[in-house]
């Protein structure tokens, strides 16, 4: 097939290996052209993490991606995420490697500590790509936001402070409805806006589940104290309850409530409602408890939510797909969310652009990536519930249990899926930048 004038005048320049990836996407595409494809426009809810680094990657495979977030501006809050397998390939990839190993966290592993702040077990920081408990690249979830963001902005049309309200297929374009009025044409659209996507429904129907774990957690920053250190430190508290505490690289800490509860909508109540459930919950919990929960009123980065997981047979209708947790969250005990949604942007993006039909692209990604999803959201036989007991007695097994999974042997198997799970494809110079 004849390649697009301003393509060929642009190859004639490159580098025998960069022809040689044209003329592999070339081989792939059908009489569609490259130069028409560039015109395609990409609708992607959600600025957090998925949403940006697909468009990313779509802008430098010139798509024409547009990002629309509920929030007013860029939320650059959050807890500590890991960036863990093929992730890591993928950020190398993007050329923000040395920009998160800039912004890391700098935690050397989990402690488990019991009430006197003693030691019980512990698991330092992983050195593989797929890393352990505590990932070698640790980083707050707003800044890695930022990195993805500021790497994007001059590239990309953000719309804050608005959502989706509807959608409407006509077959050769989507009409897509706003909240806050508005219509507007594109290609397609993609949902990247989290666990409680509001997209999805739109884009699946009701063709989904949310399996929830039956465990709340509360996130929030505290002021760092003289106690805090390195190292991150896990204490159980009778009642299937935990508090934990995360160093952060910005002269805070990140503090962790959590218990087991029954889906019972907690994450849906407002936050003065949200603390004093919390307030009553962990009120006769000792370690560092009281002092997390003096802090709650003064937070105001407070989160809350009942976690998960997200199991579709699908993840794509028409010129609608999903992509990160809205498609298939792993939930925050997998450790995978941020590294499943780098990749799956990273492999939609590249089959977007290297196939002629949506439809033919959609398909493609899922094959890749269905393996890779399905094996992070493999939790092991009684997780959660194991890392919640309920009595004095569960906890000292559960301590010893710890002892003996931190021991070098079987410390070796606390990794998640590792950077070969899946066969990550290389799209071409196309996406270097």
């Amino acid at each position: 097939m004849a390649v697009a004038p301003g393509v060929a005048a642009r190859a004639r320049s490159w580098s025998p290996p960069e022809r040689v990836a044209l003329q592999s996407i070339e081989e792939r595409l059908s009489p569609l052209t490259i130069d028409a494809m560039e015109q395609r426009t990409v609708l992607i809810s959600g600025a957090s993490i998925a949403g940006p680094a697909l468009a990313f990657w779509l802008a430098r495979r010139r798509l024409r991606p547009v990002v629309v977030e509920r929030a007013g501006a860029l939320r650059r809050g959050g807890q500590n995420v890991d960036i863990r397998g093929a992730a890591r390939t993928v950020v190398r990839r993007m050329g923000i490697e040395e920009a998160i190993r800039a912004a890391t966290t700098g935690e050397k592993g989990v402690r488990f500590v019991d009430a006197r702040d003693v030691t019980r077990a512990e698991f330092p920081a992983g050195t593989s790509e797929s890393g352990g408990m505590t990932a070698e690249v640790e980083i707050l979830r707003g800044e890695l936001a930022g990195i993805l963001y500021e790497r994007t902005r001059d590239d990309v049309e953000y719309i804050f402070g608005d959502t989706i309200a509807g959608l409407r297929d006509a077959g050769d374009r989507i009409t897509v409805s706003f909240d806050r009025g508005g219509e507007r044409d594109f290609d397609l659209v993609i949902a990247a806006d989290g666990m409680w996507s509001r997209t999805r429904s739109l884009v699946v129907g009701d063709d989904f589940e949310i399996r929830e774990l039956g465990v709340c957690i509360a996130y929030l920053t505290i002021p760092r104290g003289a106690s805090d250190g390195a190292w991150a430190r896990w204490h159980n508290a009778p009642g299937g309850r935990v508090v934990a505490l995360r160093p952060d690289n910005v002269g805070t800490t990140r503090a962790l409530l959590s218990f087991l509860s029954p889906p019972r909508g907690h994450e849906g109540r407002c936050a003065d409602e949200q603390k004093a459930l919390l307030r009553r919950t962990f009120a006769d919990v000792e370690w560092e408890a009281p002092r997390v929960l003096a802090a709650l009123g003064e937070s105001a980065d407070l989160y809350f939510e009942s976690i998960g997981q997200v199991r579709s047979p699908r993840w794509s209708r028409g010129r609608c797909a999903l992509v990160g947790d809205a498609g298939y969250c792993a939930s925050p005990i997998s450790g995978m969310g941020t590294s499943l949604a780098l990749v799956g942007a990273y492999v939609l993006a590249g089959e977007l652009a290297t196939r002629a039909h949506h439809g033919d692209a959609f398909a493609s990604y899922e094959r890749i990536m269905r393996p890779y999803v399905d094996l992070a959201q493999k939790l092991p036989l009684g997780v959660p519930r194991l890392m919640y007991p309920k009595t004095k007695l569960g906890i000292a097994l559960f301590r010893a249990g710890l002892r003996l999974a931190s021991s070098p042997p079987f410390r070796r198997g606390l990794v998640s899926p590792p950077a070969d799970a899946i066969d990550l494809p290389d799209y071409g110079k196309a996406g270097a930048g």
